[in-house]
């Protein structure tokens, strides 16, 4: 396992320097083929934008996050799926790409409910803060997903697990990290 200070990744983030993010992800991953991995995983839904500027020219193979959900989804039968992330990822075609290339449709949140997302993400979440009324705005941007005929929602953030999963949440949901940790065990036992 290896990263930067998440702070180098939020500073070019908030620049929208994805090529820079790239660099970061590569520097990882040339340690870490130093070390001997076969391949490599990033938990962060967010820097998966920056997947165009590493893959080329990465040292080993990633097992990219939306792809492992977009599976998911796929082989549990969900026609459309809510996204629910960061600004960053919600704004991106991420998970997108990889849900359309599986024929399954998706629902971002609005404007201003992504704001809302985003900063209950970034200013409570990473913090270690559990505030109950930002747990009952997202649990009311699920319930109006359902209402727009959405049949899951993806956790696209490592952090929003902390707060919502199937016990509280109106719809299935589809936990990024805990599903790429599964199918990286998967594929390291069977490498």
């Amino acid at each position: 396992m290896h990263t930067p200070s998440f702070a180098d990744y939020v500073e070019r983030m908030d620049r929208n320097d994805w090529p820079a993010v790239g660099e970061l992800m590569l520097a990882s991953a040339k340690k870490l083929a130093a070390m001997g991995a076969d391949f490599l995983i990033c938990p962060d839904n967010t820097i998966h934008q920056a997947m165009r500027y590493v893959t080329p020219r990465s040292p080993l193979p990633w097992l990219h996050i939306a792809d492992v959900v977009a599976d998911i989804a796929k082989e549990r039968g969900f026609k459309r799926v809510g996204l629910l992330g960061t600004r960053w990822l919600i704004d991106s075609a991420v998970y997108p790409e990889k849900l359309a290339a599986r024929k399954i449709a998706y629902e971002r949140p609005s404007p201003a409910e992504r704001d809302d997302v985003h900063r209950i993400i970034m200013a409570e979440l990473v913090r270690g803060l559990f505030e109950q009324g930002s747990v009952a705005r997202i649990q009311r941007v699920i319930r109006r997903m359902r209402d727009e005929g959405c049949d899951a929602v993806v956790l696209g953030c490592t952090e929003l697990p902390l707060v919502i999963d199937d016990s509280n949440a109106e719809l299935p949901t589809l936990d990024s990290t805990r599903s790429l940790a599964r199918a990286a065990l998967r594929l390291a036992r069977d490498h």
